[in-house]
């Protein structure tokens, strides 16, 4: 496990510094985001140890939240996460279908990720998007009013964009 490099601990110090002194650990959810975006898209124990550190607070503390929220990721993942909503509106609008469209074409289930390491697929709740159901978050983006022809289309597009940055 490796430390933050000099670039992310200044945007570290700079997440503290929004809180009051001696409330470090209310910066804890940007900072585990930080973590997780440095350290490969995941936190390891080791990780989440070297937060609780840097924050001075109890390792229990950072793994309460890290496993309560599910934007943290407790395991390796791939590169593009599949994150489809299964709450009651996008559940009633197809999820389920889209959800299992996803686990044949993948040969995958939530969870799991692709052997070449390339996608993960994760069952989340509501998402907020209720009205464009059903829906998954791809990275920082929502993809709206799926249908197995749309997922197709967008994995081929994180292959595409997968070899063109190789």
């Amino acid at each position: 496990m490796s430390s933050f490099s000099q670039a992310q601990m200044i945007e570290f110090n700079r997440l503290v510094a929004r809180y009051p002194e001696g409330k470090q650990k209310s910066a804890l959810l940007p900072v585990l985001h930080l973590a997780q975006e440095s350290f490969g898209g995941w936190l390891s124990a080791e990780t989440m140890d070297y937060v609780a550190s840097l924050l001075g607070v109890e390792p229990i503390e950072v793994y309460e939240v890290a496993t309560f929220y599910s934007m943290y990721n407790l395991k390796p993942v791939g590169k593009y996460m599949f994150e489809v909503c299964q709450t009651g509106p996008c559940m009633l609008r197809g999820s389920d279908s889209i959800i299992a469209y996803i686990e044949e074409k993948l040969g995958i289930k939530p969870g799991e990720t692709t052997l070449d390491g390339m996608f993960t697929l994760k069952t989340v709740e509501c998402l907020g998007a209720c009205g464009y159901a059903p829906m998954m978050q791809l990275g920082k983006h929502y993809r709206e009013h799926l249908t197995s022809e749309k997922v197709d289309a967008i994995i081929e597009e994180c292959r595409k964009n997968a070899a063109m940055n190789n």
